[in-house]
Parts: structure tokens; C-alpha cells; sequence
């Protein structure tokens, strides 16, 4: 079994999260859940084909709520102690977890491209609701 690196993972939900590349990296091809956050580029992809007279926004919110639970699983994968994720991950490696401070960084970095999405999502949603995109 091969060693799965915590630092990768964490970049992967933080870059590639919203395509589940993370959740396949830890628990193999057929991941439910990496296969839900696959499946919200074609559910982009049928709404965008499908919209008419709807604001444009709607065809990105399946990958915005895709991308938002990626940076919440990038933090609980980051902040999961060393000896944990080896007893889960790589209980079959002789190599040890020993996390640096690239992974803080990553964290940090996690946080605030999350809060950004998550905020962005939620009030671009509301104006859409409840003024109809009058501010935007």
C-alpha cells in the first residue's frame, strides 16, 4: 500500500477539490463521494445548456457548493493529527507523517479562499433571491 501524503491531499481538496481528485487520491476510483463533487460539472454543464432567461450564476453554483465542501474536507484533512492519519491511511507504510509548515500555509490559505467562496456564494445567491440582481 502506498504512502498517502497528508500535504498532498490537503492541496488537492485545496486546488482540485471541487472535482473530488482528493477523494480519490485517498480512497481509490470509485469514491461516492468524489464521484458527487464530479458529478457537479455536469450538472454545471445542464443547467448552463438549459437556462433561459436565468442569470448565469445558476450554472456555477453546483461547482461554488462542490468547491465550498472541498475546503471544508481540506481542512479536516490538514488539521487531523499525524498519528491519526497514519493509523487510517498508512497503517501499512513504514513512513511516518511529520507535518511542516507548508501544510500551515495551506490551511491559512484554505481558509481564506473558503470563506471567500462560501461568502461570495451566499450573498450573490441572496441578491439574485431577493432584489433579482439589482446590485450585480
Amino acid at each position: 500500500m502506498a504512502h498517502k501524503n497528508k500535504t498532498l491531499a490537503t492541496a488537492l481538496a485545496l486546488t482540485l477539490g471541487s472535482l473530488g481528485i482528493h477523494r480519490f487520491y485517498l480512497h481509490g476510483g470509485v469514491d461516492k463521494l468524489g464521484l458527487l463533487h464530479v458529478s457537479s460539472l455536469p450538472i454545471a454543464g445542464l443547467i448552463f445548456s438549459n437556462m433561459n432567461g436565468i442569470n448565469p450564476f445558476y450554472a456555477l453554483l453546483p461547482l461554488l457548493i462542490s468547491a465550498v465542501a472541498a475546503c471544508i474536507e481540506a481542512l479536516a484533512i490538514g488539521l487531523t493529527p499525524d498519528e491519526k492519519w497514519d493509523a487510517r491511511f498508512n497503517a501499512a507504510s513504514s513512513v511516518r507523517t511529520d507535518s511542516s509548515w507548508i501544510l500551515a500555509l495551506l490551511l491559512v490559505t484554505t481558509l481564506l479562499v473558503g470563506a471567500t467562496v462560501l461568502i461570495g456564494t451566499i450573498s450573490r445567491l441572496f441578491d439574485l433571491m431577493f432584489t433579482g440582481g439589482a446590485y450585480g
